[in-house]
């Protein structure tokens, strides 16, 4: 064993070390209360508010081989989820440091490999139990259409802010100024006026009136079923009911008879996933209403399931504008430049025609695989044409093409040529570009318009009708951005496009206040799409944390390692040192949970340490243990944070606390890649400093020194 650690301790894994101090700078993002970063150009001296992970490490220096990787983690979680990368970066940090413990122990590689990445598929399997299952959102969409009146949000149960701290509460007059039939109610952490919204469908003992089918089919939805995770290589493990041991009842599913929750409620899902940050979510809820709203004005019944579609989404962000102009609105919004405000006060009120164009609308601009004929020149007689550019040449083509086709709109999804925009104004055509795509595909639909690359294929058929060009709001110069731009609202009949105004006076935070718009509308977006959510403020690490533990202690007492079962593709030489070393990794792994859940509860501001709130943890650890079922302890200690028995950090003041939700995928695929990630810098960083082969000898030299 000596020898062992000897070895080891010789080797510098400088990959695990550099992803440990790449995750410390990431600390302050996990949790509601977040600490802002400030990251200044030396170049322009401006300055961008990083409230983020990937915001963090767009502005940081990334040229090493692990900060490469560890960018493409994070952006990989991004792109698909837009949420997680908090915690995909901290677990790498904190699994990273828990790896490096394992080496310095003397645990071989692979089996550090092997066992973590079996912890992580036990962790995944045993959380199921802890999903809430989200049916019927929009039956009842009607009767609670203007919402609350306040918000209280404290993230429970592990996860404790009081609504007094004044930390995370935000009001802000959300007014709707496309649709007056929309009251969108401010917001603030006073008490709920109307619980009712807040009523999650809890379930301890069924009514004797309820058929013994519709019980059947709540537990099989909630309680503890077994679930087969498809979305990734690591989660489609069948049962592993047969290597746990349970003498004392522990990890037995159905133990205790835990509550069942169900999610039926827009709001209440909303606030939810608002994880603090109330004025975003709550446009993102609005923008969900008005997608129904639209869905219903299609079809007079609403036979069709609807379904949120958030290509559908877009966003219009207003620097140096008062936070109170932030709103929703059907339709598309967009700036333009006030110089177009005459043109538009022409078109308002009236149908125009349109044409868009798929590429950039500029002279120069070619479609990928086009190349330019060599040696050509081009001979005019006219010695007035040989005095125009040939940008302005294109210029008037431009106009008479749309001067033919009396179009008085033009769409560009790339860029668009200044020059062209300032004679189209002139000549009553207004050309916007950086359009997006979805919304582009969205007016060719609704227009009858097909979209061409260049300017030259508009005919006829390519000209879509019906268009109406107003002002955003009603006095234009009341909104004129810091960039000397209007916005204008942009609809036609039967169009499905909704925009989330976005406006901030400090222009440095409204990067950030776009990030977080989007993050809760993919959250709702979501749990929306799988139905089903976890439970959470820190629920799901803590079941984590307390399964590893179990297992860890288990290995320990039971002198018979062959009834625990071994690890799949597990060589018979390895399988004796693997007994030995699978409750030390299993307890790193855990640590890393504990370090989570410290760095979360203690970012709340409710503990003035990350120790304090350690202690916090393993108080309700302990207690869990002895419940004898520790998914069972969290589910019913859930049904207690109303009462606020679970913890002192409530305030009394609350008269109904709303519960925490997680979603579920985005969830564990960030744990994946974090393990995935560290895992594979550990194997580099062994084979770069040891090679492949003396690594493995090695191995087998120290076990069998261990068991001689």
């Amino acid at each position: 064993m000596v020898m062992a650690c000897g070895v080891i301790n010789k080797r510098r894994h400088i990959g695990l070390q550099q992803l440990s101090s790449f995750a410390e700078i990431g600390r302050t993002f996990l949790g509601p209360v977040k600490s802002s970063k400030f990251i200044i150009d030396e170049e322009c001296h401006e300055s961008v508010l990083i409230s983020s992970i990937v915001r963090l490490l767009e502005n940081l220096d990334l040229t090493s081989a692990v900060g490469q990787l560890l960018n493409e983690a994070v952006q990989a979680q991004n792109n698909t989820y837009r949420t997680g990368t908090s915690t995909l970066l901290f677990l790498v940090g904190a699994w990273s440091s828990a790896v490096e413990e394992c080496l310095h122990l003397g645990v071989p590689i692979s089996i550090i490999v092997s066992v973590m990445s079996e912890g992580l598929n036990f962790c995944s399997e045993e959380v199921v139990s802890l999903q809430v299952p989200v049916h019927n959102i929009f039956d009842h969409m009607g009767n609670t259409f203007s919402g609350l009146e306040r918000w209280s949000v404290s993230l429970c149960p592990f996860l404790q802010v009081p609504s007094d701290t004044g930390l995370i509460q935000e009001e802000h007059d959300l007014r709707d100024v496309a649709s007056q039939s929309l009251t969108i109610h401010s917001l603030s952490g006073g008490p709920v006026k109307s619980p009712k919204f807040f009523k999650c469908q809890s379930k301890v003992e069924t009514d004797k009136s309820t058929s013994q089918t519709q019980k059947n089919c709540l537990l099989a939805d909630t309680r503890c079923k077994k679930s087969i995770l498809i979305h990734s290589r690591h989660f489609n493990r069948t049962d592993t009911k047969e290597w746990i041991s349970k003498p004392d009842g522990f990890l037995e599913h159905g133990t205790a008879t835990p509550k069942t929750y169900r999610c039926n409620d827009l709001v209440e899902l909303a606030v939810g996933l608002s994880h603090g940050d109330h004025s975003s979510m709550k446009l993102v809820e609005e923008a969900v209403r008005l997608q129904y709203q639209n869905a219903c004005m299609k079809q007079v019944n609403c036979t069709m399931p609807f379904m949120f579609d958030i290509s559908k989404i877009f966003t219009c962000c207003l620097p140096g504008l008062p936070e109170s102009f932030s709103c929703v609105c059907p339709g598309y919004i967009t700036v333009v430049s006030i110089s177009s405000t005459t043109l538009i006060k022409e078109l308002q009120n009236q149908p125009i025609q349109l044409v868009l164009i798929e590429g950039d609308l500029m002279e120069n601009y070619r479609h990928l695989g086009f190349h330019k004929s060599a040696n050509i020149k081009t001979v005019l007689d006219s010695t007035k044409l040989q005095e125009d550019s040939s940008e302005e040449l294109w210029t008037n083509h431009v106009l008479q093409v749309l001067i033919q086709f009396n179009v008085n709109l033009v769409l560009v999804q790339g860029n668009v040529s200044e020059h062209l925009i300032e004679k189209c104004i002139q000549n009553k055509r207004l050309v916007i570009g950086s359009v997006n795509g979805s919304a582009m595909q969205a007016f060719a639909e609704a227009t009858g318009a097909v979209q061409v690359a260049y300017i030259t294929q508009v005919n006829e058929d390519c000209v879509g009708s019906g268009v109406f060009v107003t002002f955003w709001r009603s006095n234009p110069l009341d909104v004129v951005d810091r960039n000397n731009r209007i916005p204008i609202l942009l609809k036609t009949e039967g169009i499905n496009l909704v925009t989330a105004v976005l406006t901030n006076p400090v222009a440095a935070q409204m990067q950030a206040k776009e990030d977080r718009f989007w993050s809760c509308a993919y959250r709702l977006y979501y749990a929306l799409k799988e139905e089903k959510v976890f439970l959470g403020g820190g629920a799901v690490e803590f079941l984590c944390l307390s399964h590893l533990q179990i297992i860890a202690e288990q290995y320990l007492k039971k002198g018979n390692h062959a009834s625990l079962g071994q690890l799949h593709n597990t060589s018979s030489w390895l399988a004796p040192s693997l007994a030995i070393y699978r409750p030390t990794v299993l307890k790193f792994l855990a640590n890393g949970w504990q370090k989570y859940l410290s760095t979360l509860i203690y970012n709340t501001a409710n503990y003035s340490s990350e120790f304090e709130a350690s202690t916090f943890i393993q108080h309700h650890l302990q207690n869990a243990k002895e419940s004898g079922s520790p998914s069972s302890y969290i589910l019913n200690e859930y049904s207690k944070i109303n009462s606020g028995i679970f913890s002192s950090g409530i305030s009394d003041k609350l008269e109904q606390i709303p519960r925490v939700y997680d979603i579920v995928t985005p969830k564990i695929e960030a744990w994946r890649r974090a393990l995935d990630l560290v895992l594979l810098v550990l194997q580099t960083d062994s084979e770069i400093i040891t090679g492949l082969g003396h690594t493995q000898i090695n191995i087998q030299t120290s076990e069998g020194f261990l068991f001689l």
